[in-house]
């Protein structure tokens, strides 16, 4: 498989989220390239979420190695699904997030089907991971046995010489603010909503600080963070507002959970505030010296010839899915910059050695 033109190739079909036909035009391309290699090939549909494609190399629902990824990008320019290559680095939409390590994976799919190597080995691509990943939880209510030994995670895009070990579990938050309405110039006849819900947000602030360019980066960044992801509030400007609400998106390390979460919002609501955990997840902590990481970090350092480092980020993972079934998951991803932004680009050697760490690993798990 050329793995730079299957980059390319990826990156011209248009596959905002949502768009439809160009994400299938996708899955049909990649069922196509895997014609005549003996590959299970299956186009999950669902009524209430995107397509999800799942590739392997056998029928079993427990493989050895599993790569989870998306094909979805975020919206872009027109421009930016025509890749072109400068300076060693191919820019476009989803060169980093993540259609580069799409093609890995691909790449390594066929190596293993074309070497016959023994190693139970699957790829799941999902078409929505921008919006929720509705489509990945769809795909595994269906197949819920379903699980690996490993799961290699390519999508925490951004340095090859980094293997992240941690990531914070990601809690949606809605406040809802029920004042009473009264004439602007009048304000002690009424119960001003956004007040409530600022004086809220300023409470809670007490257990999570506000970060900014301004303020800095914490010396210690692995932190439980929140910030106000949407607010609104008031129809006209002299009426007292009757109604406020907003989303807060709280970010939690592994050693804090829900529960806690919730008696600090219990505390910090201002009477005729509620709140509503709209969704939560599991953090991914791995153990550096889990035997499957420490083998892959070693076989990734002899490769690339320089040591690598373990780090811990903010971001979810669709991999916890598998973390809460017992898998071992290693996430290790290529460089690049401009994640959802107009200059995204991945460098083309990191990708190239990604994808020669794969492929070894694979050979040394069927060893």
């Amino acid at each position: 498989m050329d793995l730079i033109k299957t980059i390319e190739d990826l990156i011209r079909f248009r596959t905002e989220t949502g768009n439809a036909e160009e994400i299938d035009k996708c899955l049909a391309y990649i069922e196509k390239s895997f014609e005549g290699t003996g590959a299970v090939v299956k186009i999950e549909r669902f009524e209430d979420a995107s397509p999800v494609i799942y590739l392997s190399n056998n029928e079993d629902m427990h493989q050895d190695a599993l790569v989870l990824g998306h094909l979805d990008v975020v919206k872009a320019k027109d421009e930016m699904f025509e890749p072109y290559i400068k300076d060693g680095k191919m820019f476009g939409r989803g060169t980093l997030d993540m259609k580069s390590f799409a093609a890995v994976a691909m790449n390594s799919l066929h190596y293993v089907l074309e070497h016959k190597l023994p190693v139970k080995f699957g790829v799941i691509l999902s078409t929505d991971e921008e919006q929720g990943s509705k489509s990945t939880h769809a795909f595994l209510a269906r197949y819920p046995e379903l699980n690996a030994s490993v799961v290699l995670d390519n999508d925490v895009g951004g340095d090859i010489g980094e293997i992240i070990n941690k990531c914070k579990n990601p809690v949606f938050v809605k406040l809802k603010a029920q004042g009473k309405p009264a004439h602007g110039s009048t304000p002690w006849d009424g119960l001003d909503a956004n007040e409530m819900l600022m004086k809220t947000i300023a409470a809670l602030r007490q257990n999570y600080p506000y970060y900014d360019l301004n303020s800095g980066k914490p010396a210690n960044t692995w932190v439980d963070t929140m910030h106000v992801a949407k607010i609104s509030g008031g129809e006209v400007s002299n009426i007292i507002s009757s109604q406020a609400e907003a989303l807060l998106d709280v970010r939690l390390v592994e050693t804090s959970d829900v529960s806690g979460l919730e008696e600090n919002l219990k505390k910090a609501c201002f009477p005729g505030v509620t709140y509503e955990i709209v969704s939560s997840s599991t953090p991914v902590v791995m153990r550096e010296d889990n035997p499957q990481i420490w083998a892959y970090k070693t076989l990734a350092e002899k490769i690339m010839g320089r040591k690598i480092n373990f780090v811990q980020i903010g971001g979810a993972t669709d991999a916890r899915l598998f973390a809460e079934k017992g898998a071992t998951v290693i996430m290790h991803s290529g460089t690049g910059e401009g994640m959802h932004a107009d200059g995204e680009y991945v460098v083309l050697q990191s990708v190239e050695e990604l994808a020669r760490i794969q492929v070894e690993y694979l050979k040394q798990m069927g060893a």
